[in-house]
């Protein structure tokens, strides 16, 4: 569950660096990372989801 939270964090940290570019910079290709690190976190967080209810139920 730690490297999970891990995983979830640098990808939020990802997003953050490129959406940032995006909308300061005008970066089209920041704008694309950006993208896929949320598709990436929405995957993360089903994976954390399905964990932490594991982990309650025990």
């Amino acid at each position: 569950m730690k490297d999970l939270l891990n995983k979830i964090q640098t990808e939020i940290e990802t997003f953050n660096i490129d959406a940032k570019s995006q909308v300061e910079s005008g970066n089209k290709a920041a704008g694309t990372r950006a993208r896929k690190a949320s598709l990436n976190v929405e995957k993360l967080m089903k994976e954390f989801r399905k964990a932490s209810l594991t982990e309650s139920n025990k």
